[in-house]
Parts: structure tokens; C-alpha cells; sequence
């Protein structure tokens, strides 16, 4: 990485213009202008069930270190998700928004999958670290929000560490990223499911900074735990790349109950969204005696309420 993450950066908005259309068959080029806003064109594809949009005009950035970056290099074969982010969480990063532009860029940057570089207009090689640098400058240039922008940035960077190819790290380097990453998250993981049983006194031995003590000092003491933890760990292991550790550790630690809650009822509703495919009739029979067991007990319990008075 050209810039330390740490430094600060004064957005730029003009950094992001009209990067025209590349040359086809039967088409000449359009070149970028950098006067003209970006423009960005988008069509909806469906592909073995997934969704998928391709880009009708490229995208132009100028980037402070590498100059001007123009994606997709191909308009015909590129296909974006757009902000690949599961839908567990887009309450928290959503799809689309103020980050679009940055996220179709650093699509761009490592599309197609296995091609390891991507070339600017001025000659500089973009591997994928370099691409996941650009895609945090370029959140800032685009208005995104500085929270926003870490947690993107942070999740793609964990996401470049355990995959560890395409980015010009050692074989060691590689290996060494990819092992921390995923032991970070296996031990964030069991430390919160153990607190977790520990706040609800199982027979188990206590966690120092909870103990056996009243239960909102435990609460308070895990909640601690889950940001000192974490930046620890992202401190003495992550090496250039500890701030992302950081973000992404004290994030999965804070948001552990609420992530396992989601996933909970994210799997209620696909089973009931796989019930009502396969079996409608059994589905509506099973709704109708949920309701009328629910009206049942509101039925008696107004009745034991009036019955007491």
C-alpha cells in the first residue's frame, strides 16, 4: 500500500468523472472527460439465480497515487453484485448509496477473476491490496460516511488477507495474513459464545473481566472485553493492516448477539419461504391454527384478567 491507512485525506469529489465507453466491435472508443460527472448506467442480469448488473459506461477515478483508473476494462463481459455484502447485513451496509461508485471501481480493479493486475492509463500495476487502498480513498472522495467507509473497507481488506492471492505477498506473507485473520475470528467467536453462558451463570469457570458479579457489571464487563480484545489481537498480530483487524474484530464482537438473532430469523423465514413453495396448502392450514391459538390465549387471558376484578 502506497498510503498509510492511518493518514487522513481531504475528500474530493471531482476525483470521480465520465470515463466514456470502451472500443467494440463496430464501435469506436469514447474517451473519458474530465469535466462531465461520472455517469453510471447499470443493466439487471440474471445468472445461475444470481444478480447480477453489467456497466454500460466505464467509470473514470484519478487516483493520487497511481493516476487515472478506468473500469470496467470490458463493458461486455464485466458483471458487478454491486457492494458484495451478505444480506444479513445490508441493514448496515446497504447495496447501493454514497459508496456505489468506490465499489464498482474496486470491482473493476480485480475483475475478471484470476487476471492479477490491473494496468492504469499511467502504466502503474494494481494488484489487489493497492485496489482495496483505492477503494477506501475513493469511498471518502465519493461523500461516503466515515464509519461506513471503515466497515467496507475493513471487510474487503479480512477478505483479501484469507484469500492472499493477486496481491504480490510472499508465499510466508500470505499464509501468515490468512492464519491470523481466521484464527482472529474463531476466538472472537467462542470468547463471546462463552461470555454469552457465562452472563447466564452456566456451570462453567468464570471469565475475569465478568465474574460473578451482578449482571448488568457483567454486561459491562464483556462489552469492554469485545472492543479490548480485538484491538489487541489487531495491534499485536495484523500487522500494516491493524486498523482493519481492529474494525472488524470489535464489530464482530459487538454485534455477535444480534448477528446469531438474524441468522435465526433469517433461517425461519427461508424455511417458511421453502414451506410455502413446496407445501402452500399445509402452510396455510398451519397459519390459520396459529391464529386462531393466538386469538384463543388473548380470549383467556382478557377473561382471567376480568374474572380477578
Amino acid at each position: 500500500m502506497t498510503r498509510d491507512a492511518e493518514q487522513p485525506l481531504t475528500p474530493q469529489p471531482r476525483r470521480f468523472y465520465d470515463g466514456g465507453v470502451d472500443a467494440a466491435d463496430g464501435q469506436a472508443e469514447v474517451l473519458s472527460d474530465p469535466r462531465a460527472d461520472a455517469r453510471i448506467e447499470l443493466v439487471r442480469h440474471v445468472e445461475r439465480h444470481r444478480e447480477q448488473f453489467a456497466m454500460q459506461r466505464r467509470i473514470a477515478y484519478h487516483d493520487r497515487h497511481l493516476g487515472e483508473l478506468l473500469v470496467p476494462r470490458n463493458t461486455r463481459t464485466f458483471r458487478s453484485d454491486l457492494t458484495s455484502v451478505p444480506a444479513l447485513f445490508t441493514w448496515l451496509v446497504p447495496k447501493t448509496g454514497e459508496h456505489l461508485p468506490a465499489t464498482l471501481l474496486h470491482d473493476g480493479l480485480i475483475h475478471p477473476p484470476g487476471d492479477p493486475t490491473y494496468t492504469s492509463t499511467d502504466g502503474h500495476v494494481v494488484r489487489r491490496a493497492e485496489a482495496d487502498r483505492v477503494l477506501r480513498d475513493a469511498m471518502a472522495d465519493s461523500g461516503t460516511a466515515l464509519i461506513r467507509r471503515w466497515l467496507i473497507w475493513s471487510a474487503v481488506a479480512t477478505a483479501t488477507m484469507l484469500d492472499g492471492r493477486e496481491t504480490g505477498w510472499s508465499k510466508g506473507l500470505q499464509w501468515y495474513y490468512r492464519v491470523t485473520a481466521a484464527l482472529t475470528v474463531l476466538l472472537i467467536f467462542a470468547l463471546g459464545i462463552y461470555a454469552s453462558f457465562d452472563l447466564f451463570d452456566a456451570h462453567i469457570p468464570k471469565l475475569p473481566w465478568m465474574g460473578d458479579r451482578p449482571w448488568f457489571v457483567e454486561v459491562v464487563g464483556g462489552l469492554s472485553a469485545a472492543v479490548v480484545i480485538p484491538l489487541v489481537l489487531a495491534l499485536a498480530f495484523w500487522g500494516r493492516i491493524r486498523i482493519a483487524g481492529a474494525v472488524v474484530g470489535v464489530s464482530l464482537a459487538v454485534l455477535l448477539h444480534v448477528t446469531v438473532v438474524l441468522l435465526a430469523l433469517t433461517a425461519l423465514y427461508q424455511l417458511l419461504e421453502l414451506l410455502t413453495a413446496k407445501l402452500p396448502k399445509a402452510v396455510l392450514v398451519l397459519a390459520g391454527v396459529t391464529a386462531g391459538a393466538g386469538a384463543l390465549a388473548v380470549l383467556l387471558v382478557s377473561a382471567v384478567v376480568l374474572f380477578q376484578r
